[in-house]
């Protein structure tokens, strides 16, 4: 059984936040959390550093019956990745992969019009942008943020986790230009084992903490 190492995705955030101390107080550096757990996560690292905090939407492409095994994902800006050898395992179809991906695509939108309304998108270009969730398990929803993130031209793309496979983020570095796992157990498992609160974050939750951001 696994021990906690964090007792909520706060405690988490301020642990994230220490490995990210270079970044504090300077005006080139936004936090963006992937919602939903990245969100309480990432709002305590963008205060912890003095930094403009705001989400990037990534919607999880679960296998059929697994939906917490991710079989790839997709971002903003019409980015999928997918993971071929979850494919390959599971023996899924194209028109599978095209369902789920269609569908999460919707809900992408839905999410994106709930959680900013009418707000402009911030300025990303030439800025250090770091990407936070609560862990990297397959790194599917973090590589799609990546990639999209990428083609608005920012300065510098950080990865930042409180908890990680060891190898989802080594092969990261390929992706981003630097990853920060605070944490990197050999056998992972689930994410939520290793937090001692793990609740689910709702959408109102969400809004809320943009809310406070603002404020």
């Amino acid at each position: 059984m696994a021990v906690h190492l964090f007792i909520d995705r706060k405690d988490a955030g301020s642990r994230l936040a220490k490995k990210l101390e270079k970044y504090k107080d300077r005006d080139d550096v936004i936090v963006l959390a992937l919602p939903r757990g990245g969100v309480p996560v990432g709002i305590v690292v963008a205060q912890s550093l003095k930094a403009h905090f705001d989400i990037f939407i990534v919607r999880k492409l679960g296998v059929p019956g697994q939906k917490e095994l991710a079989m790839g994902s997709i971002a903003m800006g019409d980015i999928q990745v997918e993971n071929e050898d979850i494919i390959r395992e599971a023996g899924i179809s194209r028109k599978t992969i095209d369902m789920v991906a269609g569908r999460e695509r919707e809900e992408l939108i839905r999410m994106e019009k709930l959680y900013r309304g009418d707000r402009p998108w911030p300025e990303i270009k030439g800025r250090i942008v770091i990407l936070v969730d609560d862990g990297l398990a397959t790194g599917a929803s973090m590589q799609a943020a990546i990639q999209s993130v990428r083609r608005m031209h920012p300065g510098r793309i950080v990865a930042a986790v409180p908890i990680g496979d060891p190898d989802v983020c080594r092969d990261l570095e390929n992706e981003a230009d630097e990853v920060v796992c605070v944490e990197t157990p050999r056998h992972l498992d689930a994410i939520s084992s290793w937090y001692k609160n793990f609740r689910q974050v709702s959408d109102k939750d969400v809004r809320s903490m943009l809310e406070m951001a603002e404020r």
